[in-house]
């Protein structure tokens, strides 16, 4: 039997997540995990409960949770605005 070839090897990842049609999603869950990994680590430093974070948005305790939950990608350039805002920091959005 003749050895199969494997058709991604020398490949980047990034190629074997596009031919698969996935790019895109683990890119949007990739950025929102580090965004929510900086608002989680910001409120650490300066060392803002939840409570008080969400007070400072003007939001409910869920919807924090939902800004700093990784895998909820659901989540409104708003409010990260206002997390930016109550963190004393600005939003940047780009495309490149």
């Amino acid at each position: 039997m003749a050895p199969r070839k494997k058709k991604h090897i020398g490949s980047r990842f990034d190629d074997f997540l596009k031919e698969e049609g996935v790019l895109e999603e683990f890119e949007a869950a990739a950025i929102k995990r580090v965004i929510a990994w900086k608002i989680a680590n910001e409120m650490k430093l300066r060392k803002l409960t939840k409570v008080a974070m969400a007070e400072r948005m003007k939001t409910s305790r869920a919807q924090l949770d939902r800004l700093l939950d990784p895998d909820d990608g659901n989540v409104t350039i708003e409010t990260l605005q206002r997390a930016a805002s109550a963190l004393g920091r600005q939003l940047h959005l780009e495309l490149t």
